[in-house]
Parts: structure tokens; sequence; C-alpha cells
């Protein structure tokens, strides 16, 4: 392999790791979401901390690359792509903190969650976080194609939960204020989503040099 090759393949092989990183991080967050007892957060601290020094050295090889080689347009394509799925990914890692900390801060939000299909929107972020990375690896047209059909439903759900919580605060009070706070929650889980559809649209971009926005599919 040549010295472009191996830092193209460090390049992937990072991506592939702070990807996964996210997903786990989404996963801990509809956990403390959904538990009844606090989670503590410790090791989604440490693991925000890999992600910002991975996010960093994505930038150093890209700008490394552009300096010391000359890529040809499918590579071109690649390192650009990879810059900005880095920086979604990292931003999934962020909502998915705040999702924990808010969690923790929302008492009473058991009957909120069970009574609005919270907990299968949930599920269903944590799920399109999973085929994002699994898009990325395969570069499985299929594969976005389910990931913005997911992210089509995301939004239906979370605008109906909205909905639903907000009317339920307007007659209760005792419910404003979890409810306010699980508006929040749900307002991240659709962002995740969102920076979803943004690495499955780069990742296209990657395959077939063609920029799409998955509103208009």
């Amino acid at each position: 392999m040549t010295h472009f090759e191996i830092e193209l393949e460090k390049l992937k092989t990072v991506i592939e790791k702070i990807g996964i990183l996210a997903q786990n991080q989404v996963g801990e967050s509809v956990k403390a979401l959904l538990s009844e007892t606090a989670v503590e957060g410790k090791e989604v601290k440490k693991t925000e901390h890999k992600i910002d020094k991975l996010d960093i050295k994505i930038d150093e090889i890209c700008q490394s690359i552009f300096a010391l080689q000359q890529p040809v347009a499918s590579d071109l394509r690649f390192i650009m792509s990879a810059m900005q799925i880095s920086n979604e990914i990292e931003r999934i890692g962020d909502l998915a903190i705040s999702i924990i900390k808010k969690a923790k801060n929302t008492k009473d939000k058991h009957e909120l969650i069970s009574r609005f299909q919270v907990a299968e929107l949930a599920k269903e972020v944590e799920k399109i976080t999973i085929k994002t990375n699994e898009c990325f690896l395969t570069r499985d047209e299929s594969t976005i194609g389910e990931i913005f059909v997911l992210s089509k439903s995301i939004k239906n759900k979370t605008d109906d939960a909205i909905h639903n919580i907000v009317g339920e605060m307007k007659t209760n009070s005792k419910a404003v204020v979890s409810g306010t706070n699980l508006v929040i929650v749900l307002k991240h889980l659709e962002r995740i989503s969102e920076h979803c559809t943004n690495i499955a649209e780069n990742v296209f971009f990657m395959i077939n040099a063609k920029i799409i926005k998955h509103e208009k599919l």
C-alpha cells in the first residue's frame, strides 16, 4: 500500500470508531430516558472525550492528505464527506449527553413516556444510528433509503408526542415540569435523527457524486 492509501484507510477506520462510540452514546441516552433509576453517566463522559479526540484526529488526517497528496475525484469526495460526517457524529454525541442530563432531572416522566409512545420513538432513534454506521461501512444505497424512511417516521412520532404532551400540560399543572423536559429530550432525539440523515446524504454523495436531500425523495 502507498502512504496515501494507508492514510485513507486510517481515515476510514477512525470514522468507524467514532461512529460506534456515538452509537453507544445514543444507546446509553435511550437507557437513561427509559430507566426507572438514574444513570450515572461516568462512562458516557469518558466516551465524549474519546469522540472529541477522534474528531480532531480526523481533521488532522484530512489536512495531512490535502497538504501532501493530490487526491483524485473519488478520493476527494471521500475526504470531503469524512470531514462532514465527523462533525455530524460529534453533534450526535453531544445531543446524547444532553438527553442523559435531562433524563436525570425529569421526575415522574414514566407516565408520560408510556402514555405517548416515547419508548417506541427512542428505540427508532437508536435503530437509525445503527443503520447510519452500517451505511458508511457497506456503502449500501438501500440502507440509505431505510434511514430516510426511519427519519420520516421519527419526525412524525416526535410531532405527535410533543403535541400530546403539550396538551397534557395544559390540563394538568403537575405535568408541566416533566413535560417540558421531556419535550426538550424529544427534540434532541429528532435532531439525532436529522444528523443521521445528513450522514446518509454524505455517503450517497461519496458513492454517486450527487448531492441529495432526503426530504425530496
